[in-house]
């Protein structure tokens, strides 16, 4: 005669008062600031409707978006540079790019960019050749440093200083003991760089370059130092100080600020989970086995066998033969 089989329960908590209280408050404050956002004339969102795509500001987004992509673009290469430079074994290496990241990330990106828009005035023209001696050639700096080239320069330098830190310690986070392995395996270093390390360095490295990304789109309109005058917050700016009504060119500022944030964050969303496609299948995978061992009701012929551990663990059967 077999064992009854019995049905796991579900024990559903009680509802919490207080946990509806709170979700009653929240919700009412979050309508009278929507109430407040909406009804209040001072915004002026006929003015918003009005500019929202007009070709000035549609050209400070594509500006902007041109900024953020060259600038980051510079960072990366900048970044990944200097990363192998600080695990060189070289000193002077090594030095170089420790002083390149404790200049750029000790000192305010506005003073940066600032100094990089003075640099035509304080170098007319830029040589190249030995110090002291000869020189290879030699360009005019206005001629090659303009406004939008400042900034992206000014911008990459900065970001390369960050990124790169973000890049050695995903660099760090692998496990030594693999890299030894492939080089038993018969692999040189560029094929364990590139088919060991850096796959699984960047889960770690992709999450915080996201944000990174995110935060340049921002950090764009810092550039009116130098000054570029077509990007996004200096023409929205610009044009709210000719109408006198400041307010709404901001609110459509920050509109195309949030539309562009968030496509970005989709995208960080889908390469994070491109690249840690191998761990989240382990924790699912986990997860659904931890599950299925501890079901909350079992026989006690199961419990039993169980508890002498001589058998393999399926879940699947009932009685292990």
């Amino acid at each position: 005669m077999s064992e009854p089989k019995f049905t796991p329960l579900v024990i559903k908590s009680p509802p919490s008062w207080g946990r509806v209280v709170s979700a009653i408050i929240v919700a009412l404050l979050a309508a009278m600031l929507l109430s407040g956002l909406i009804t209040n004339p001072n915004y002026h969102w006929d003015l918003v409707w009005k500019w929202l795509f007009a070709p000035t500001i549609i050209k400070g987004v594509l500006e902007t978006l041109k900024l953020t992509v060259l600038a980051m673009v510079l960072g990366v290469i900048l970044a990944v540079t200097a990363a192998i430079m600080r695990k060189s074994k070289n000193p002077i290496t090594r030095g170089v790019a420790w002083a390149y990241i404790w200049f750029f990330r000790g000192t305010p990106i506005y003073t940066q960019l600032i100094f990089w828009g003075l640099l035509p005035s304080l170098y007319q023209q830029i040589s190249l050749g030995i110090p002291f001696g000869p020189q290879f050639f030699h360009f005019d700096t206005q001629t090659i440093f303009t406004a939008v080239v400042c900034a992206v320069v000014g911008l990459g330098l900065n970001e390369g200083a960050y990124l790169a830190e973000i890049v050695r310690s995903g660099l760090d986070s692998v496990d030594p003991g693999q890299a030894e392995a492939a080089r038993a395996l018969g692999l040189n270093g560029r094929q364990i760089m590139w088919r060991i390390i850096l796959p699984q360095a960047m889960r770690v490295i992709v999450p915080p370059t996201g944000n990174e990304t995110i935060s340049m789109l921002k950090t764009t309109s810092l550039v009116v130092a130098i000054p570029v005058t077509t990007e996004l917050t200096y023409a929205a700016s610009r044009i709210g100080q000719r109408l006198y009504q400041p307010l709404p060119l901001l609110i459509v500022a920050a509109f195309w600020y949030l539309l562009i944030t968030s496509i970005l964050m989709v995208g960080q969303y889908y390469l994070e989970a491109y690249f840690g496609r191998g761990q989240n299948g382990d924790e699912k995978q986990a997860k659904a086995q931890k599950s299925r061992r501890l079901p909350l009701f079992t026989s006690r012929k199961q419990q039993a066998i169980n508890e002498a551990k001589t058998t393999k663990d399926d879940p699947f059967l009932e009685y292990t033969p």
